[in-house]
């Protein structure tokens, strides 16, 4: 009897670890075509990123930037929204708290992003969670966040592919560093580039991400909201005072909205 029951539990041994080998050697596949569907997915983003990035990289360098400058500001900063608000102050000597003021104004909507990002980090170590806020913008927070939620929804995994998410990310990143370094080298010799509407680029990308995130207009109120407060604010306030208004309008009228479904 007693050797029956080892010889059962031995057998369970080995199948456990089997199965635990054939996981270990599945999960680096998973990881691998998880980064592969992120790679694809940021695919039209990248090349809509790089016409706007070559027009920061040449404002900055007709403002007298150079291009370690250039490289060093959006690769540590990353968010071209406030990037383009500075280069848009910038003046010799620059006005710094001005423009930290400014940037912190604009870039006060990744609180709101890293908060909706939130219930799908839980679980994740520092050394995950860490990179991916530091490489979030807009267009792969808004990917990132999607897949999360189609993932919870269908499959009842509510957490963030890290794999799917740095597949998205890490080509946003290094474009928006190649770009905006090479728009500050040949920006100078091309003149004015926005004569050639390559700064239409950026409101495009955006109007993107708003279809891919469109479910109905019921669920788009805080939107107009949000849209309706930065507009009037843009109109009556001088500054970046309209990013604030519409964030903070927004939030409020996701929460008074929600009561009533």
């Amino acid at each position: 009897m007693s050797v029956m029951m080892l010889m059962q539990i031995e057998e369970s041994v080995v199948d456990v670890n089997v199965s635990r080998a054939c996981e270990f050697r599945r999960k680096p596949k998973e990881n691998l075509n998880a980064y592969r569907r992120g790679l694809v997915s940021s695919l039209p983003v990248v090349v809509a990123m790089i016409p706007f990035a070559m027009v920061l990289g040449a404002q900055a360098a007709q403002k007298g930037l150079s291009t370690l400058e250039v490289s060093l500001m959006t690769g540590l900063n990353f968010a071209g929204g406030s990037e383009f608000a500075a280069v848009g102050l910038w003046t010799s000597p620059p006005h710094m708290l001005l423009i930290v003021a400014i940037t912190f104004l604009v870039n006060c909507r990744h609180i709101l992003m890293g908060a909706s990002l939130t219930p799908f980090l839980s679980g994740m170590s520092g050394r995950k969670v860490l990179p991916a806020l530091f490489l979030m913008c807009d267009e792969s927070w808004a990917m990132g966040l999607a897949d999360a939620q189609a993932r919870s929804s269908s499959k009842r995994h509510s957490f963030l592919n890290f794999p799917y998410y740095i597949g998205c990310s890490a080509p946003l990143y290094v474009t928006w560093i190649a770009f905006t370094t090479l728009g500050s080298i040949f920006g100078p010799a091309l003149g004015n580039i926005e004569r050639y509407g390559f700064d239409m680029a950026f409101p495009a990308v955006f109007l993107v991400i708003i279809r891919g995130m469109w479910k109905g207009f019921r669920a788009a109120r805080p939107w107009i909201v949000s849209l309706g407060a930065s507009v009037a604010t843009y109109l009556l306030l001088p500054g970046a005072w309209y990013v604030a208004a519409g964030a903070a309008c927004g939030l409020i009228g996701a929460y008074v909205l929600a009561d009533e479904k």
